[in-house]
């Protein structure tokens, strides 16, 4: 009965304590920082200023163009080489980076459980043992006579096992809060691995089709240098008849030298190509990175569907991962204010306590408490005004990053949309001028053969397709890396 009426003076305590502070709580000394809630502002335009942007007027056709976003595509489906897919298969079991990152994932999601811990009663079971020795000329040793005359041999000493429970009250939802934006910042994590997925596969990809145009460019050389040592020979024949002097002679062996060199170059680059690409995959051999090069040339640069900017909101995981911070920032400053405000506690626990181990399980032995405390902050206000200063000031970075990375993702998209666009003019050009110098050396060897042209020009010309032909390859590679790069600023490749 003692117990039941302890209970229900506390709770009525709790119930007084919760109805008479809530006016309290609307002045100034509960709220001494004159905080404005805070929202994000969207300056993205509605839709991209190029040609295949839509404008969209009614909600159906918004959503039906919208499963066609090409964000949406898997990266297994969005690459069609087999050699690729592998090595990003590869990479997402190996990468360091990407193992490291799933490590913070690991950590946010024991810490919402350290939250959510706190958020419970802590009960504890306990064990205590005392032994002790009191004067005789105080009003314990005057006992001690007393329970010596009863024959218990063991009055100096006590066991008590028992359980005990501490709880604070969550009034102000200062635990709740801590224990969901502890969940905001779990998820943050999870966009923030998806982001690195996008970004790793993006990457790969990218060095995947470089190493390949590399490929062209010496297979490139490797045909201009046996042309180059056909001229130099026939020039060296022509010296010996008298039909040439050695100024053509030493023009065309510094040519052939010359491109010999860039060959060195271009193998130097394929080897640091091939070792970025084992770096990110994780591949410790010797062994080269499988790819199918001659199919560079041939690869068709299919229309993306774009969608509107406010689709980023949807595949892009860095926006995803910055909305989830605001979240937890704001989730922050409202546990921090909490603890402006009064705080109950309950403490309570069971046991049993006797002399010796006959009497210690005897219902007589039996002992509890329950007790409860009101507390409210007074000399430390001043760091927990700061700690909410410095929540707040980290939810307006948060909300600045926001819209940073918002705009940022708009920006990425557009310039990708443009430069695909111009570097498709750009590579179709050079396929006609390709074309043209390729007519042109055979033109030029003709006439310098019967005495026609003088040997700079048939010099200058094979230098003007060789160079034609490397910027073409390079055209083509820019022309691909920059549909991974929209591909990945769309927000796709982490699916």
């Amino acid at each position: 009965m003692k117990l039941r009426r302890t209970i229900s003076y506390l709770s009525l305590l709790t119930l007084f304590i919760v109805q008479s502070q809530a006016p309290v709580l609307a002045r100034s000394w509960f709220h001494p920082l004159n905080l404005e809630p805070k929202e994000p502002k969207f300056n993205v335009p509605t839709t991209y200023s190029v040609e295949q942007s839509k404008n969209y007027k009614d909600l159906d056709a918004f959503e039906s163009e919208e499963s066609e976003n090409a964000a949406h595509i898997s990266w297994r489906e969005f690459f069609s080489e087999p050699y690729l897919i592998r090595l990003i298969e590869t990479a997402l079991s190996n990468n360091q980076e990407f193992n490291i990152f799933l490590q913070d994932i690991e950590i946010a999601r024991n810490e919402v459980k350290e939250k959510q811990g706190e958020y419970l009663p802590k009960v504890g079971l306990g064990f205590g043992a005392e032994g002790y020795k009191v004067s005789k000329n105080t009003r314990d040793g005057v006992i001690d006579k007393v329970i010596d005359r009863n024959d218990l041999y063991f009055r100096n000493s006590s066991l008590s096992p028992g359980l005990n429970m501490t709880w604070e009250i969550d009034i102000w939802k200062k635990l709740k809060n801590a224990k969901d934006a502890a969940r905001m910042r779990l998820m943050a994590q999870y966009e923030g691995r998806n982001y690195l997925i996008s970004r790793l596969v993006a990457e790969i990809a990218r060095c995947y089709y470089e190493l390949m145009a590399l490929d062209n460019s010496l297979k490139i050389l490797d045909e201009n240098i046996q042309i180059q040592e056909k001229a130099f020979l026939k020039m060296k024949v022509l010296k010996e008849y008298a039909k040439a002097n050695n100024l053509a002679v030493n023009r065309f062996e510094a040519q052939l030298l010359k491109t010999k060199s860039q060959r060195f170059e271009i193998s130097q680059k394929i080897v640091e190509k091939e070792n970025r690409l084992k770096f990110l995959s994780g591949i410790y051999d010797n062994t080269p990175i499988l790819r199918n090069s001659e199919k560079l040339m041939s690869m068709q640069i299919d229309e993306l569907q774009v969608g509107v900017p406010a689709q980023l909101l949807e595949n892009r995981p860095d926006i995803r991962q910055a909305e989830f911070a605001i979240k937890a920032a704001k989730l922050d400053l409202k546990s921090i204010q909490a603890n402006l405000y009064p705080s109950v506690r309950i403490n309570a626990g069971t046991g049993f306590a006797a002399f010796g181990t006959a009497l210690l399980f005897n219902p007589k032995s039996l002992v509890y408490h329950l007790t409860g405390d009101l507390s409210a902050p007074l000399i430390n206000r001043k760091a927990i005004i700061a700690r909410i200063a410095i929540a707040d000031s980290y939810q307006t970075q948060t909300l600045l990053n926001y819209e940073q990375t918002l705009l940022q993702a708009y920006t990425e998209v557009l310039n990708q949309l443009l430069n695909i666009k111009n570097i498709q003019q750009s590579f179709d050009t050079k396929q006609k001028e390709v074309l043209l110098l390729d007519d042109s050396v055979v033109i030029a060897n003709n006439l310098f053969q019967y005495a026609k042209a003088d040997y700079v020009e048939v010099l200058l010309t094979q230098e003007e397709k060789l160079n034609a032909q490397k910027e073409l390859v390079e055209l083509k590679m820019n022309l691909i890396g920059s549909k991974v790069d929209l591909y990945r600023a769309l927000g796709g490749g982490w699916r």
